[in-house]
């Protein structure tokens, strides 16, 4: 009888589906995570077990919808007004998320900005604006959460995969700002990897978000030149952050991981 009652109970045991969160007990910090890529990859690491924060510049009805919608999930999560070319907004921010948390453990440089206008065009304005966003704000941003991460610490910064590969006009000044982000993850994993926090870049393509839906003016030129002639959804970049968040990824630091459905190659 009692062995009946064991070989029971063991097989039942064994038949149920255990799911292991990835990111318990984590604190999350994303620029840009009221919308788009942004808001997919804060919902994605909450949903892992992180309490999220997220900044905003102007959506802020959009940044209240994505904290609700975490807290209803059982996470906290805090939506703070920054100005990403404002290096005090930054950094401010960042204590702010540590007065609240006690912490941050991940770091998610989303936020970013796309001036497009022919050569001849562009002005100092766009320049210092871009570069300013695009790639100050980044620098800034990890050198401040890096005071506060422990071992295991993540950086993890949203580039563009014209970093690879510019296929049209236009595109010049905000290909450079991503294409520094390349040496900048490569430095910072230099810099950072004795304290065992790991830095990586993920290059995205094509991906539907109201700033670039897939329904847009020039949504078949870019499908037509993807080997998946289909846009990325903002789940697939938030599944890819979420691994260079988690313990798996220990062993990779300073690459930059293109996800373009084809389009750079």
């Amino acid at each position: 009888m009692y062995r009946q009652m064991y070989y029971a109970t063991n097989s039942f045991a064994s038949n149920k589906k255990i799911t292991m969160k990835r990111l318990t007990n984590k604190v999350v910090f994303i620029t840009g995570g009221s919308r788009g890529i942004g808001a997919g990859i804060a919902k994605r690491m909450a949903a892992e077990g992180a309490d999220v924060v997220i900044t905003y510049v102007h959506a802020a009805d959009q940044a209240k919808q994505v904290v609700d919608e975490i807290k209803k999930s059982g996470q906290q999560a805090l939506a703070i007004a920054v100005d990403n070319a404002s290096p005090d907004a930054i950094h401010a921010a960042i204590e702010k998320a540590v007065a609240t948390f006690g912490r941050i453990d991940i770091l998610v440089n989303n936020a970013g900005i796309y001036v497009a206008k022919p050569l001849a065009e562009y002005t100092v304005a766009d320049f210092d604006t871009t570069m300013a966003v695009n790639v100050r704000a980044v620098f800034l941003a990890s050198q401040k959460a890096a005071q506060y991460m422990k071992e295991g610490g993540r950086i993890i910064t949203i580039g563009s995969n014209m970093a690879e590969r510019v296929a049209f006009p236009t595109g010049s000044l905000y290909a450079m700002s991503k294409t520094a982000l390349i040496g900048l993850t490569k430095g910072l994993a230099r810099d950072l990897g004795g304290k065992g926090i790991t830095v990586n870049m993920i290059q995205p393509g094509p991906v539907d978000t109201d700033m670039n839906p897939a329904d847009g003016a020039h949504a078949d030129i870019l499908r037509n030149a993807m080997a998946i002639p289909t846009y990325g959804k903002p789940e697939d970049i938030a599944e890819l952050a979420t691994y260079l968040a988690s313990e798996t990824s220990r062993f990779m630091t300073g690459a930059s991981l293109t996800i373009d459905g084809g389009f750079s190659i």
